[in-house]
Formats: structure tokens, sequence, C-alpha cells
């Protein structure tokens, strides 16, 4: 069984290939992103490869990251813009 608890969880904004927005959780960012340009990451990705890694949140709590993809999902393209620009 996989410890979440001592490993940090991530939250992540990727721009495909169509300059679309991928948003996901993972607690291995590098590997996920690698797996999604492998076509192997989400089924909305596997298209739209290849995808670029423009934002990224670090959680120590499974559940708060998990919030916080469902909060970032919910936004409109020009909100996820400006998430990604303030933090450049």
């Amino acid at each position: 069984m996989t410890d979440y608890k001592n490993k940090m969880h991530y939250v992540y904004i990727l721009e495909c290939k169509d300059g679309s927005f991928y948003t996901g959780y993972t607690t291995d960012l590098e590997n996920r992103v690698k797996t999604h340009n492998s076509g192997k990451g989400g089924k909305y990705t596997r298209g739209r490869t290849p995808v670029a890694l423009k934002y990224y949140e670090e959680y120590a709590d499974k559940n708060e990251a998990c919030r916080r993809e469902y909060a970032i999902k919910q936004l409109n393209r020009s909100e996820k813009l400006k998430i990604i620009d303030n933090n450049r």
C-alpha cells in the first residue's frame, strides 16, 4: 500500500500542443509529465502531445491538493492564464 502521508502532493496545469490546458494531481510531478508526453497520461492529453508544464502547487495533504485540483478545473481559460502568469 502506498504511503501518501509522507509524500508531497502536486496540482499542476499543462499546456497541450493545441493550446488547451489540462489540470491534474500527482505525487511525482516529473514522472507524470513524462507519462503525459509518452501518450500514456490522461485521456484528454493523449492526442494533444507534447504537453508543457506551466504551473504547479505543492501540498502536504492529499485531500487539500484534490480540492485545489477541482477548484482549478472549474476556472475558465482566462482565470487559469492569470494563475500561470502571476507565478512566473
